[in-house]
């Protein structure tokens, strides 16, 4: 019988824990699918307490791991702290006897701290993308995919992207027609448009700070609809377009025409998420000059469509864009 291990520990999220165990488990809607079996391996085979405060006992240990097809390691509860060498030790182990390897959100940060990542592509939640390559500077991070399949070796970034990658999984092993199922059982897109950066936070500038330039870029968000050129922003902050170019990178670590498109991107979200307005209203609104040109960028910058992006955030129930 196939086995797969999900590796358990204390401090573990229930929705990572259960997301491989729903989508491979005993209740997929096929009678054709090879057996498998889903075993929660923790440490010593004792009870783990998961982050709602209740406990999850299985009966197996970390030992059960070195026979597993595929070894799952969920989100781990804090990006900062190295796995223990047990579990370390116990998911290499596996990988050296052959198992596929896959870190789930932050599973990624345990994945790496086996070593097995160096020089290979990963994914994990945006959020913690900097600490993880503050971590593993040897890790080739991939800020933008849900999730990465590098054969033998598989990551994803947070949350509900476990899922993705799970049915990505599923589709591998068993075909789309029965991925399709699984999916439709757990009420959810067999295949999700787009990466990260759709679900990316893009706080404003804190009001009221004291920093030279936190009024002007205030002032430019909320002149996203006109034609903003470095000269009328350094205007704006009363200084020279030299010495404002250097303060604005090295405040914003980016170019003033690289953040004012980001910008105009993340004010498209926001229309598109709470609103039902045309495409040629937001693209006015935002600045992009036309839709074609809003369709483009949007595109470029998020992986995904406009419509699209407007029924991930609405529902289905969306207004169309035109």
């Amino acid at each position: 019988m196939d086995v797969i291990a999900v590796v358990g520990f204390d401090g573990i999220n229930p929705f990572h824990l259960s997301v491989p165990c729903l989508v491979f488990g005993a209740e997929q809607p096929s009678p054709e699918l090879p057996p498998c079996e889903i075993r929660v391996c923790t440490p010593d085979a004792a009870p783990i307490v998961t982050t709602a405060g209740f406990s999850v006992s299985t009966g197996f240990g970390l030992d059960e791991v070195a026979g597993a097809s595929m070894v799952i390691v969920p989100s781990w509860p804090d990006p900062e702290l190295p796995a223990p060498a047990e579990i370390v030790d116990a998911v290499r182990t596996a990988h050296d006897s052959g198992a596929r390897v896959v870190g789930l959100c932050l599973g990624a940060f345990v994945v790496a701290d086996t070593g097995l990542l160096a020089g290979r592509p990963a994914a994990t939640h945006w959020k913690w993308a900097d600490v993880f390559a503050r971590r593993f500077p040897e890790v080739l991070l991939d800020r933008e995919s849900l999730y990465v399949d590098d054969g033998d070796i598989v990551t994803s970034a947070g949350t509900t992207a476990a899922i993705d990658t799970c049915l990505h999984l599923l589709r591998g092993q068993h075909g789309a027609e029965l991925a399709n199922k699984v999916a439709r059982r757990l009420v959810t897109p067999p295949h999700r448009a787009g990466g990260q950066a759709q679900f990316i936070e893009h706080p404003l500038p804190a009001t009221g700070s004291r920093h030279p330039l936190a009024e002007t870029l205030r002032w430019a968000i909320e002149q996203l609809g006109s034609d903003l050129t470095v000269d009328r922003l350094a205007e704006h902050a009363n200084m020279s377009r030299r010495s404002f170019t250097r303060h604005f990178r090295k405040t914003v670590g980016d170019s003033v025409s690289a953040w004012i498109a980001t910008q105009r991107i993340v004010m498209a979200q926001r229309l598109l998420e709470t609103g039902d307005y045309t495409i040629e209203r937001i693209a006015d609104q935002c600045g992009f000059g036309s839709a074609v040109t809003m369709r483009e960028q949007f595109s470029r910058a998020l992986g995904t469509t406009p419509s699209a992006y407007r029924r991930t955030f609405q529902g289905p129930g969306a207004r169309p864009l035109p």
